[in-house]
């Protein structure tokens, strides 16, 4: 080979392995995004998760084989979407699973039992350039009654936002072969037992709300540990709070739904100012409030006003009403200690972990003695809690941060 074609060659593996490498980021991109969505969608007919991520899977090993060459398409979760499509229709008309598995009109036509053609979704009816979110529907059939309590959680974070079972065993302190086999179990139910991918009614709700609502929370959480790596945190964190507030828009009188993504939202407002340049975290007291994100302060202030209407305080409202407190020294210049020792108390009487009780005797421990003996906010009962939570919102917001803003919105960073 000549000088010549040996560079020409080099410059063509070059070529073919940076192709390679943007076709395997883009994908995995696709991925954090979208994963949740797509499977949803796929599972929703048939109610068969197994066989929805199989599909998924072989869509995603068949974008690393044909992206590279033939370029990333201009639409990829519509490109998956397709491909995930006909692996479950050639799948259905095998012989194999013809033979195996007895005709199920459910999965024809929908989870209405019916053979008329679907009030449920049709993946055939799915416009690959506008997907549907069933994502919401998904995390409710994850806490559906037949589903074991224990597993609902963990279910929830591997299905609706992709985490795999190495990081939520972490997450649960489990070995990850006890955690998979649990989870597979638990997708092995939702097939038989055909469980309808919808969201309850009102005289179902209360049940199954809980579940969902410490998923969203406990994705958020697990993300911000950094159990998911460093470069999916901001994208995962804004999954959850995204989720959140959708969550709070189809439910809007629920106010520990408004209480969540109140939380969220006061969280993520200080993202910007957590890292130091050389990566390192910077505490909370010593992090710079302009910074903030102003826009997700006033989002937080604002579902927290409305959950705080119905007088029905719970975990994530006295949390948020927390957040609230410590995003107020924007405006202040200072924390108010004495305010986050009463609501502190009080979250470790509604919720006494480990994590709420390490925070009160932080907080105690800022307090002057001498104040804190006397203070009536030492002394708290959870009748004072609405109380406390409407003095943490009352205080005045320069006007620039009180001006109407819808009650929710996506982060413009995942929507």
């Amino acid at each position: 080979m000549t000088a010549a074609g040996a560079h020409d060659a080099a410059a063509a593996g070059a070529a073919t392995d940076a192709a390679r490498d943007t076709a395997r980021a883009r994908a995995e991109s696709v991925a954090r995004e979208s994963y949740g969505r797509l499977l949803a969608l796929l599972a929703a007919p048939g109610g068969d998760i197994p066989s929805a991520e199989d599909a998924l899977a072989d869509a995603f090993l068949e974008a690393l084989t044909r992206w590279p060459a033939a370029g990333i398409p201009g639409n990829p979760e519509g490109w998956l979407l397709t491909v995930a499509r006909n692996r479950l229709r050639d799948r259905w008309k095998s012989t194999a699973v013809r033979r195996t598995v007895p005709l199920d009109p459910t999965v024809l036509f929908g989870l209405s039992g019916s053979l008329d053609p679907p009030a449920p979704l049709s993946l055939d009816d799915v416009d690959p350039d506008e997907i549907p979110d069933k994502r919401l529907e998904l995390l409710f059939v994850c806490a559906h009654p037949a589903i074991d309590p224990g597993i609902r959680t963990p279910l929830m974070l591997q299905t609706v936002l992709g985490f795999d079972a190495a990081r939520i065993a972490v997450a649960f302190s489990l070995p990850e072969s006890t955690m998979a086999q649990r989870l597979v179990r638990a997708k092995r139910r939702i097939r038989d037992a055909r469980i309808p991918f919808t969201v309850p009614g009102l005289s179902e709700l209360s049940g199954r709300l809980p579940a969902v609502l410490e998923a969203i929370y406990g994705a958020y959480a697990i993300d911000w540990q950094g159990v998911a790596g460093p470069s999916v945190r901001e994208s995962l964190a804004a999954e959850s709070l995204y989720l959140a507030t959708v969550l709070a828009a189809l439910l809007p009188r629920e106010p520990e739904v408004l209480g969540l993504a109140a939380l969220l939202s006061f969280s993520l407002s200080r993202a910007p100012a957590r890292a130091a340049p050389d990566g390192s975290t910077i505490a909370l007291d010593d992090q710079d409030p302009a910074r903030w994100d102003r826009e997700l302060i006033r989002q937080g202030e604002m579902l927290l006003r409305r959950a705080h209407g119905f007088d029905r305080i719970g975990r994530f409202q006295v949390e948020a009403a927390i957040e609230s407190v410590h995003c107020d020294r924007a405006r202040s210049g200072e924390t108010d200690r004495p305010a986050l020792l009463a609501l502190y108390g009080a979250l470790v009487r509604i919720a006494p972990t480990l994590g709420a009780r390490v925070a009160l005797a932080a907080t105690v421990a800022l307090l002057p003695r001498r104040r804190c003996a006397s203070s009536t906010t030492c002394s708290w009962s959870r009748a004072s809690i609405p109380a406390l939570i409407a003095r943490s919102l009352l205080s005045p917001w320069p006007a620039k941060l009180r001006s109407s803003q819808p009650l929710v919105s996506a982060p413009t960073s995942s929507r």
